[in-house]
Order: C-alpha cells, then sequence, then structure tokens
C-alpha cells in the first residue's frame, strides 16, 4: 500500500495546532507574593464593581513630608499618609493603565521574563485608548505600584520592571557567584581577575552569592578615582572592595552594596566630593535612602555606611584652598534645605556641624583636588591618614 504523500502545508498545520508548553518552573517566595499581590488586588476591584461600589485604589505618598528618621533603625520610614485614586470619569485612564500594568507583571513572572521601564511603555502602545503617551507617565503609574506593592515587602524588580541603567562598577578582594541563565549552574566570578577593567553590577541581584576576606567597601563618587584606585589596585593593600558608584548611585548599586555589606558584615565607607549634592543626595541617598522612595528604602539603603570624606574639615587640613570652587546659588539652597527640612541631617549634630562650617568657608571641594599634591597622594597619603581615624568619620 503506497505511503499517504504529507505535504509541506499539512506539516505546518499539525505544528500549529501543538500547543506550546513550557516547562514549569518553581517561583520563588517573591515571585508568589507578587501574584497574589496582583490577584488580591483585581479581586478587590471585582468585587467593588459586583456591589456597585467604585473602586479605588490607594498609594502611599513618596515625599520628605511622609516620611520618619530613626538612628537605631537607620532609614527613612515611610509615614501613614497615603492618597487614594478611586475609579471616575477623570481618571479611568489611568485607572485602566494601572490594572494593565499590575497585569503585564504578572506575566512577566508567570513566564520568567522582565521589562526595561522604556520596555514597558512601548508595550502599552497595543493597548488602544489605554496606552501611555511619554513614558513620563508609565514611569509615574509604575512608581505607584511600586509604593503599593511595597506594602507587602515588594519592590519594583520583583514586579520585573529594571531601569535602562547598569549598576555601577566593582573591583577588589570578592568573588561574586552568579547562575547561567540557561542552565541555572552557578558561576564565579573572581573581581581582582578583570586586569584594568572592573565586574559591572547587573540590573538584578537578589540571586547573588558573595566570598571575601575584605576588611570594608569603599563606595567612590566619580569614575575617575575609582579606575585610579583599581589601576594602583589600593584594593591589594588595604584588603577592600571598592565600589563606584558614579554620582547618586542606581538602585543596582545600592541593592549590591547593601547585600554584601549584610551578608559579610562590612562596614561601607563613603568618598565623595566635598559639596552639597556629594552630601546630601549621594550619601545621603545612600546611607538612608530619600523622601521620594521612602516606600523602598528598607531594600535600598546601606545603614552600615559613613562619610571618609571628603570633609569640609578636609579642606583645611590637607591645605586644599586653593583647589576649591565657590559655592553657587544653587549649592547654598540645598545646604539649607538640608539643615532645615532634611531629618537625617537634622538628627546628627556632627552633620549639621560640618554644613554649617561648609556655608561659612562658602566653597565646595572635589575629589580631585587631592592631586593638588600629586596626582598618587591620595592613595600613598589622604586614604591611609583617614582609614587610621575612623572614630573621626561623619555618620
Amino acid at each position: 500500500m503506497a505511503k499517504k504523500k504529507t505535504t509541506k502545508k499539512a506539516v505546518k498545520k499539525k505544528a500549529a495546532s501543538k500547543p506550546t508548553t513550557r516547562k514549569k518552573r518553581t517561583l520563588s517566595t517573591l515571585d508568589t507574593k507578587t501574584l497574589e499581590l496582583v490577584d488580591k488586588t483585581a479581586a478587590r476591584i471585582h468585587k467593588s464593581i459586583h456591589q456597585r461600589v467604585l473602586p479605588e485604589l490607594k498609594f502611599p505618598i513618596r515625599s520628605l513630608s511622609n516620611v520618619k528618621y530613626d538612628k537605631r533603625i537607620g532609614y527613612f520610614q515611610l509615614g501613614k499618609g497615603n492618597k487614594a485614586r478611586a475609579l471616575s470619569v477623570n481618571t479611568v485612564k489611568n485607572f485602566a493603565q494601572t490594572l494593565r500594568l499590575m497585569s503585564f507583571s504578572k506575566e512577566m513572572v508567570e513566564n520568567d521574563d522582565f521589562a526595561t521601564k522604556r520596555e514597558a511603555y512601548y508595550v502599552s502602545k497595543n493597548w488602544n485608548e489605554c496606552k501611555f503617551n511619554e513614558q513620563t507617565e508609565s514611569d509615574t503609574v509604575m512608581d505607584d505600584i511600586e509604593a503599593l506593592a511595597s506594602l507587602d515587602g515588594l519592590a519594583r524588580e520583583q514586579l520585573r520592571f529594571f531601569p535602562e541603567e547598569h549598576g555601577g562598577s566593582i573591583a577588589g578582594n570578592l568573588t561574586v557567584i552568579d547562575r547561567d541563565s540557561e542552565t541555572g549552574k552557578p558561576l564565579r566570578i573572581d573581581c581582582t581577575a578583570f586586569g584594568s577593567g572592573s565586574y559591572s553590577i547587573p540590573h538584578s541581584v537578589e540571586h547573588l552569592k558573595f566570598e571575601t576576606d575584605a576588611k570594608f567597601i569603599l563606595a567612590i563618587e566619580t569614575g575617575g578615582m575609582f579606575q585610579r584606585l583599581n589601576n594602583h589596585k589600593f584594593w591589594k593593600k588595604s584588603k577592600c572592595i571598592l565600589v563606584e558608584m558614579a554620582g547618586v548611585p542606581t538602585r543596582a548599586t545600592r541593592r549590591f552594596i547593601r547585600r554584601l555589606s549584610d551578608s559579610k558584615k562590612l562596614p561601607v565607607y563613603c568618598f565623595v566630593d566635598c559639596d552639597p549634592y556629594g552630601i546630601a543626595n549621594i550619601y545621603r541617598t545612600l546611607k538612608v535612602g530619600s523622601g521620594n522612595a521612602a516606600h523602598i528604602n528598607r531594600f535600598f539603603c546601606v545603614p552600615r555606611a559613613t562619610f571618609l570624606g571628603v570633609t569640609p574639615q578636609d579642606i583645611i587640613d590637607f591645605k586644599l584652598q586653593d583647589a576649591t570652587h565657590t559655592l553657587q546659588a544653587v549649592d547654598i539652597k540645598r545646604a539649607k534645605d538640608a539643615l532645615k527640612n532634611d531629618p537625617f541631617f537634622k538628627t546628627h549634630a556632627p552633620w549639621t556641624k560640618a554644613i554649617r562650617q561648609l556655608l561659612k568657608m562658602g566653597v565646595r571641594a572635589e575629589q580631585q583636588a587631592l592631586a593638588k599634591w600629586g596626582l598618587n597622594f591620595v592613595i600613598d597619603e589622604y586614604l591611609p591618614r583617614k582609614l587610621k581615624a575612623k572614630a573621626k568619620f561623619l555618620p
């Protein structure tokens, strides 16, 4: 009997009719909590609609006016203030966008995927009248959802939304244990083996593990200073781990430092410029968080951090007066705001004194000002001298 000829079209049709199945994976505790949050929110809204009650969503208020600071706890805590968004003619689009974005989050958790904030904005272009017109709109809704999720101990990363920027750079006495995304097998990354380069912190760090015999972490504001210390292997002679923050550290950088510091009980010393921005934005954000991110400070701040320098007193002690710059109006405003409105600086008398000293001097100094005494003065003299007087570090 002749075999029945199978056409390419028939094969294609047969293959298309077979459903695609994904290999089931074990959900993490945080993944399970994320799915429960989305389901619980949807169920609550569904119930309100059936009871003919206008559904509403409540979000914590994210601002410095809604935070409290207790130095025993070590970071800005979210206050009790919240805002409610009820479904109405004026809010229907925003309400729908919030639910669609939460649904998208659930889909990514179930499929073990993620989206950058930019990708999330473009995904909405297929939502018809519900789409976002600008990324600022999707970012704001995403922040609201994260604030809601934070009440259940979740951050944006658990919702599977990641920022575009990568984390900072790492060099020194540290082995990072990552995992292969395809096989799940552990990958050991030796941060001393990058030559003149460095390890770049990934956007998600929750799964990382660490091995180190370092004595401390040195968090550095500028890329130039990080490169100098790395190229001269300062981490080797000081037995430390260098972290490049590149300005205000990204979420991934802050979370990496926090997890590393906590897991290995390592102190964190911050080396930034002596100016109101370096002090009140870069250092303060790393140490205790910020008002806008009060809902996630408990995950991303680094309470073990202390301020190595550059301090206003360093300008005097290291004779840097002719290597400074005059404080601009924006610097003076930022410093005065810190003294008047910031709970962290108001709580610590040494910081109040230091900021007032800076205002009185009327100048600011960059890390690179230490090059006045030679390119490697910072390695040979400044850092060794400062590290011998840790008790004098600002809190």
